[in-house]
Formats: C-alpha cells, structure tokens, sequence
C-alpha cells in the first residue's frame, strides 16, 4: 500500500535525536526484511486475514482448502507459526549480505500486524520462542535478539520494525464480535478497560524490545490508523518511556505526522522531486513485501537508480527482502543485492555523507553534493554498456578539475555554450569501471541557478 506523506505540523527538539537524525541522513542505504510464519505459504504479510482489505487472499491454495470461510481461513493461517522452523537461517550471513551490499541500517519487523513475535515477549505464547513453534528449540530462535547482534557487530544501525496493531491479540479484535476491517473491531470509548490492557500490551513489548536487545537507533512504528482519537495508544508517554531506556531515538509513528514521526516514510515510491526534511522511501525488491517463490524482481540496473534517485532528491532508500520459509535469502535477492555493492564500492563518495543540490536531476543526470565537489551521476540508458566519449553537464557554470569515480586522475574538460563537456579516453568508454551508472565528480563546480549559492 502507498501511504500519504504528511506535512509533520511539529518539530523535534531533543538534541541526540536531532543528532541521530543528521547521522541517518548520511548511512542512505538500508536493508529491511518482513519475515514470519507467514513465509511458510509464501503469503503476503497479514493482510490476508483481514476480511476488509485482503491482499493476496486469493492467490493462495489455503483460501480454496478453506471453502472460503473466513473464520476457518484465520485458524490456519494463524496455526501457520506451528509449521515454522527456518532450520536454514544465519544472521551472520544476512548480515555478511547487507554489509555487503553497502548497506549502513537495518530495520526488521519485531511484529507484524497478524500479531506474531520474532522476539522473545512475555507478553504473550504466539512468538517465536514458544515451545508451539518448531524453531524455538534452534540457538538462533530468539530472531530479533541475534539479528541485532550480528547486524550491530557490522556498524549497522539499528531498526526495530513494530505493529502499533496486533490481529491476534483479543483486546485489539475481540475472538467474540466480527473481524473484518483493520481497526480494533469494538468501540474504545465504550470499552475503556479493554482498551487500557491492550496499550499497556504494546508499551511493556516496546520496553522489551528497547531494554532486552542492545543499543536501538530506530523504533519504526507500523498501522498509521492506530492514532487519536479512535485508537490513541499514548505516544508521548511510549516515546518517551523508550528513549529513557534508549537516548537519541528516532522514533517513526509512520504516516501520523507530528513530533513522533522523526522522519517520513513513502512507500513503493520515489518522489517526483527534492523532498525536504528527513525522509527515506521504503520499496521491495521485489513486487511483494513477504516471501513469494514467484516474485518479480526489479533489475539491478533499476534498483541502483532507485537508490540514486532517491539521494539525489535529499533521502534515504530502504530496501526489502523477504526471507524464505527455510531461513534463506533468495538467490535473486543476493544477486541484486551484489551487483549493487560492486557498484556502490566504485560510486560509494557520490553516495554516502552528501546532501542534495539542485536541480537535482537533470536529463539523465543526478546531482549531490560533499563539500566542494558536486557529483554528477550519469544513469545508463536501456542497454547501455559505457558512457560516451563526450559527456555534457549544461547546468555546470564552471568546474576547477574533474574525475571519474573508479578512474586515475583528472579527465579533460572544457566549457562552452553548451556547458561543461568531459572527454573520455578510450580506454574509460570501452572499459569502464563499473555498469549502469557513472560517477564525475566536480571539484569547485558552480551550478547555473543554484539558490543556495546566490
């Protein structure tokens, strides 16, 4: 689902958060994994219980097996943490993965909202650690816990993904009255008692989840209509209670807007321009967010203009997999994910630590910004092998020196009517450093009608 981008009609003031905040906007690329029992029938992620809005309902076998009965489609799907047993899961080599890849963040999903934790909770018997899941006997059963770790010892910061809505939970839909939109399926005013329990359930698995696991950079909070009036969970209160045990959080209430969503989140979508505050795009790699042995992944080619794209604009790109059944990152995945490390280890500086400069993108060509030097990054064309032996910047005024990313010394270059025009040799157009886009980085560049510069 694509989400609105709200304005945020407040602005944080804590100085570690506003800290933080700066240092996300560096990292830029982030891995984000939706995994669960729901894996096991390569279902997308919840949303087929919910009657309302039943995303991937009908594609899946079990919906068939269960005539169609709602009711009987929920007992098994929710059953499904009986069959879960990923015997095949290494942390260490997810993490290898993403590090890999250029990858500086991880945000994974605590909790979905079919009410499922991949974490150790006391708060409730459907979790991972449960001797009801197969898995829970395994050294690496507590999935949250050592995936922190193992993402931690790479230099990775820390997400941990939570469903401000739980599916399962009877004080959010009550087993006794028709569950069928996404909305606690009773009215809370009306049942104050009930709906205390359940704030006090979700505030005590954040305290678990911010005092049982390491150091959290981001609490990245899901289900936007959970929110005031209807639904309000006391997010001062929960806020604050997890920078107590966490100083400096992030905290992302996603698509609420206000002083606690500390960054936007758009999802399945790059913006059509420069986006101001701080921001990162959420998007498969695939088509679907969960798990499906028959997803379409988008090429290399297009996720590494993805994540130009989306620097260019002023935000960040987390990118999601979603593991299999058995533990394992699919192989389209790892692909992808290699073929974008190759490139950020050749393009890392136009990438990391820069911020926007207009205009932004131009014909083809994406800008950013470290100090002195513009980067120019020139995206291949469909089926284009190298850049030209003439590249044109018309939006350089003037230029000190220029370079290729990942080639020795200055190019030739010169400016005329048309702008700056870079000269490649030979040897760069036939064997250029890397695929799919390339890098020039302009030192002491002056853009025409920059404003930052009037």
């Amino acid at each position: 689902m694509t989400l609105p981008i709200p304005p945020s009609s407040e602005t944080e003031s804590d100085p570690l958060v506003l800290e933080k905040l700066e240092r996300f906007r560096d990292i830029k690329l982030g891995l984000m994994i939706h995994w669960g029992p729901y894996s096991v029938w390569g279902a997308v992620e919840s949303w087929p219980i919910c009657d309302a809005e039943p995303y991937g309902r009908d594609a899946l076998p079990a919906w068939e097996q269960s005539g169609k009965d709602v009711e009987r489609f929920m007992e098994m799907y929710f059953a499904l943490n009986r069959r879960f047993n990923p015997v095949d899961f290494d942390p260490e080599d997810w993490a290898n993965t993403a590090a890999n890849a250029g990858m500086k963040y991880l945000v994974f999903t605590t909790k979905h909202h079919d009410g499922f934790s991949m974490f150790e909770t006391r708060q409730t018997e459907y979790r991972v650690t449960h001797p009801s899941c197969p898995f829970h006997q395994s050294p690496t059963a507590n999935v949250t816990r050592v995936l922190f770790d193992a993402f931690r010892r790479r230099d990775f910061q820390i997400g941990a993904y939570l469903s401000k809505a739980d599916w399962h939970h009877c004080d959010y839909w009550n087993p006794d009255a028709p569950r069928l939109a996404r909305e606690a399926n009773y009215d809370v005013d009306e049942h104050p008692a009930a709906w205390g329990r359940y704030v006090d359930f979700v505030h005590k698995q954040v305290e678990e989840l911010m005092t049982g696991y390491g150091p959290v950079d981001i609490l990245w909070l899901d289900s936007d209509w959970v929110r005031p009036p209807r639904e309000d969970i006391d997010m001062p209160r929960l806020a604050a209670m997890a920078r107590m045990h966490q100083p400096g959080l992030i905290v992302v209430d996603r698509a609420v807007g206000g002083r606690y969503e500390n960054y936007r989140t758009p999802e399945q979508t790059v913006p059509d321009a420069f986006l101001e505050g701080v921001w990162e795009s959420c998007i498969t790699m695939g088509d679907q967010w969960s798990f499906n042995p028959v997803d379409k992944y988008k090429s290399s080619r297009d996720l590494i203009h993805m994540l130009i794209r989306i620097v260019a604009r002023g935000g960040n790109l987390l990118l999601n997999v979603g593991p299999g059944p058995d533990g394992s990152l699919p192989l389209e995945a790892r692909d992808r994910l290699a073929e974008i490390g190759e490139w950020l280890r050749v393009n890392g500086e136009a990438i990391y630590g820069t911020r926007p400069i207009p205009p932004y993108e131009d014909g083809g060509t994406c800008l950013t910004q470290r100090d002195e030097t513009v980067y120019a990054i020139v995206l291949a064309e469909e089926g284009q092998s190298a850049p030209p032996s003439e590249v044109v910047f018309p939006f350089v005024e003037k230029v000190q020196s220029v370079r290729m990313a990942g080639v020795d010394g200055d190019l030739e270059w010169r400016g005329d009517k048309d702008g700056l025009v870079v000269s490649l040799p030979r040897a760069i157009c036939q064997a250029p450093p890397c695929r799919y886009a390339w890098t020039f980085a302009l030192r002491g560049a002056k853009i025409r009608n920059n404003p930052d510069e009037d």
